[in-house]
């Protein structure tokens, strides 16, 4: 694939980015694409490596490794390196709905099995797969497919994250009338509100609703299941229903003083300045401002990143973010090895930010909050926090101690609780009388019925808080169990 020795004779060349200090100003994408010269020397980087790992889309240790769509990564980069263009659009097309999605956001477990990677840089994936869908745009090949035919049957979705909008693409495409509902007041779900607009513009997801509602797709917003429209009315109205309502159940953080004023979870934060960007450019003042003010951010994860990069948007005095992990070690370890995801130290555009802005890197490792003090008016003012050693029991497992005389008080009048999510939200569920356990749909991955007829469920409300490669394989792999149910066979792939 690609040109023989070109892993040999090419560089790993990073994606453009303007300036830090430049996109703090606004709230544009930071990144850009490849120009179409430097895309063809980075597709001609894939090896002709004969069983290809990057598409294979399974767990090590717990850990995504490989694409979880199975895209055919070394055909559209071989395509890349020659040229073609178009053709590499529609081998992309064939496992992956929604690229410009992937292609921004997604954490790229693909890289970390490039068999390439095993001793040098892996190929640059990621930003051939957005070059490729962005130029498909921009050249007038993504058009509205219209179905042909229409079977008379009729799905309803709840919920219009990637898993909810994947399965509406192909259950539409199979010529059934599918209606998706979202309870905000814009479809996207996640992709929407709660990835910030530099990372995933916002106008690339209205772009895709638009095609996908032009080609037959109902979008009823500002509509909750379960009170605006009861479960039993959804189910006369429609031959089979699919939950995708997502993990949005966020944990919380059980601590003395948490009830103090300027505590707010991370998603609360990010959805409404996303919010208030779209509907106002911040003039209706309905979001979370930080301006001037100590913000710490507890949760080392993505969001956590994302919360960051929002706070020094809103020019936020001070920024640290609390991770309970160690530092990551800067190449892999022995119980790391390829072609597992490489835990490995990195940058994030936001840690970039911060140190362009701050002078440091705003993560602070191996760190736990042990208290949260109030002034007077019952707003926080300071974190108690000490530091923690992660040693490995006896049995093998890790704990973590409390290393004693580490104690340290930050000043803070903002904290966002980034430290995951539980699962999906109960009182829906209940009323469908799905069963679900440990916060989750019970659905056989494979399969998604639920216990109840006609129900089904994919992504993060099925397996919890996962990747969005992910949603999207459960998204497609539902839409064909309905069909199925619905015709008794399927036509999808």
């Amino acid at each position: 694939m690609g040109k023989a020795t070109g892993f040999l004779e090419y560089a790993r060349e990073k994606s453009k980015e303007r300036s830090p200090l430049t996109r703090l100003n606004d709230w544009k994408e930071y990144s850009a694409p490849f120009s179409d010269e430097k895309l063809s020397r980075q597709g001609a980087r894939c090896m002709d490596c004969g069983t290809p790992f990057c598409h294979m889309g399974m767990e090590i240790q717990g850990i995504t490794t490989g694409c979880p769509i199975n895209n055919l990564i070394p055909e559209w980069n071989d395509l890349v390196y020659r040229g073609k263009w178009k053709e590499a659009l529609d081998r992309l097309l064939k496992t992956n709905n929604f690229p410009e999605f992937t292609g921004r956001v997604c954490p790229a477990p693909c890289e970390g099995s490039c068999t390439l990677a095993i001793s040098d840089p892996a190929v640059t994936i990621k930003s051939i797969e957005r070059t490729i869908i962005d130029k498909g745009f921009e050249n007038g090949w993504i058009t509205p497919r219209i179905p042909e035919k229409r079977t008379g049957k009729k799905i309803a979705i709840i919920g219009s994250g990637p898993a909810g909008l994947a399965s509406a693409d192909q259950l539409n495409q199979a010529g059934h009338t599918v209606t998706v509902f979202e309870r905000a007041d814009r479809p996207g779900g996640l992709l929407m509100y709660g990835i910030p607009n530099m990372k995933l513009d916002k106008g690339i997801v209205e772009r895709r609703i638009k095609l996908l509602s032009q080609e037959g797709i109902d979008f009823v917003t500002n509509t909750e299941v379960g009170k605006d429209i009861t479960a039993e009315q959804l189910r006369k109205q429609f031959d089979a229903v699919i939950l995708c309502t997502g993990a949005q159940r966020q944990r919380n953080l059980d601590i003395e003083g948490r009830e103090a004023k300027g505590i707010h979870f991370a998603m609360d934060y990010l959805s409404s300045t996303t919010k208030s960007l779209l509907d106002s450019n911040f003039e209706d003042g309905q979001f979370i401002d930080v301006e001037g003010k100590d913000v710490i951010v507890i949760g080392g994860g993505d969001t956590g990143a994302d919360c960051v990069a929002t706070a020094l948007r809103q020019k936020c005095r001070s920024v640290v973010q609390f991770g309970k992990h160690p530092l990551l070690p800067a190449t892999r370890t022995p119980e790391n090895m390829w072609p597992a995801y490489p835990n490995v130290f990195s940058l994030d555009y936001a840690y970039e930010e911060a140190e362009a802005k701050f002078g440091e890197d705003p993560r602070q490792y191996s760190i736990q909050t042990k208290k949260i003090v109030a002034d007077e008016n019952g707003h926080i003012k300071e974190l108690l926090t000490i530091q923690m050693e992660k040693v490995q029991h006896e049995n093998g497992q890790y704990i973590f101690n409390e290393i004693p005389g580490t104690e340290k008080v930050w000043p803070a009048q903002h904290v966002f609780i980034a430290i995951g999510f539980e699962g999906t939200e109960q009182p829906l569920l209940q009323q469908f009388g799905v069963t679900a356990k440990n916060q989750k749909v019970v659905a056989a991955y494979g399969e998604y019925k639920t216990n109840v007829e006609g129900v089904f469920a994919a992504g993060d409300a099925r397996r919890g808080q996962s990747l969005i490669v992910w949603a999207i394989n459960e998204g497609r792999e539902v839409a064909r169990e309905v069909d199925s149910y619905l015709m008794g066979a399927s036509v999808l792939p």
